[in-house]
């Protein structure tokens, strides 16, 4: 049951996760406790890893995101050490190496966060940002920063006021978080008055570093690539990792330019008049 998007590997491989299936069938779903897979473009599959319950955390809903490490990060919506403190047995946080090997770097325990379904974010600080369903000072879902290693932070606990049940975060080319939450806070509509039901946008400012950001996130030399930022008007230079690019200024947060010959994957940057600015994930030069 492949319940997310899958996501490009730096070696060109795709990964991606598995609600259920997998070799231990000690979950409450008969099919097993969910997977993560890979899969060449050639077609060939491999099984990375079975999740393992309770230890490991279960029944993954969110995509994987490749750090900056090489590694892939990712959340499984319950499970974990903590079984028995949460309803759904609070959930984790794992890292997986591209060759399968698996480290449970945080298992939540309510008070930190409970059911963890979005995929993290990579932010400029190379930390990890993600929300959970539910738990926090309030039971109405968090928003948490872990680093690489495994030390999780709550940045904020849901009140209801402010929202409640929060889902997917990205970060601005600014540096600044923005999510929203699927209920709490009440308004009047146009048609209709919800109560408690609305939903909130909401941003998270950590002091975050301004960065750059590549669409498409790939592409073979001479595609034309959008580069996104703050700030940009003046930008003297573009390169692909450390490969000169030409270019066009459209408008202070757009760049046109091909992917020049010589590229390699790497980081994109900008020189701009008030400093360098970076892309926060590789660009993959196939």
């Amino acid at each position: 049951m492949p319940e997310a998007a899958l996501v490009e590997g730096t070696d060109g491989n795709f990964y991606g996760i598995t609600y259920a299936g997998g070799a231990d069938q000690a979950c409450n779903d008969p099919t097993g406790c969910g997977t993560v897979f890979k899969f060449t473009p050639g077609g060939k599959f491999t099984t990375l890893h079975s999740f393992v319950y309770p230890t490991d955390g279960i029944l993954p809903l969110a995509g994987l995101v490749q750090g900056t490490d090489g590694n892939f990060y990712g959340t499984n919506s319950s499970g974990g050490v903590n079984e028995g403190i949460c309803q759904f047995d609070c959930g984790t946080l794992f890292k997986i190496t591209p060759g399968g090997t698996l480290t449970t770097l945080h298992s939540f325990d309510g008070t930190d966060g409970d059911v963890p379904t979005a995929p993290l974010v990579q932010a400029t600080d190379g930390n990890f940002y993600g929300t959970t369903l539910g738990g926090g000072a309030d039971g109405d879902g968090t928003v948490f920063r872990i680093t690489p290693s495994g030390t999780l932070t709550t940045l904020h606990s849901f009140d209801n006021a402010d929202g409640r049940l929060p889902n997917a975060l990205i970060q601005d080319t600014s540096g600044t978080l923005y999510g929203t939450t699927e209920s709490g806070a009440s308004g009047i509509g146009k048609y209709h008055r919800c109560t408690g039901i609305c939903g909130t946008v909401f941003s998270v400012s950590v002091g975050l570093s301004p960065f750059v950001e590549a669409r498409p996130g790939s592409g073979k030399v001479g595609a034309a690539v959008k580069i996104l930022g703050t700030d940009l008007t003046g930008a003297t230079s573009v390169s692909f990792n450390d490969t000169a690019a030409k270019f066009a200024v459209v408008s202070s947060s757009d760049i046109t330019i091909t992917v020049p010959t010589g590229a390699t994957t790497g980081e994109v940057k900008v020189v701009t008049p008030s400093g360098t600015l970076s892309s926060n994930v590789p660009f993959v030069v196939p």
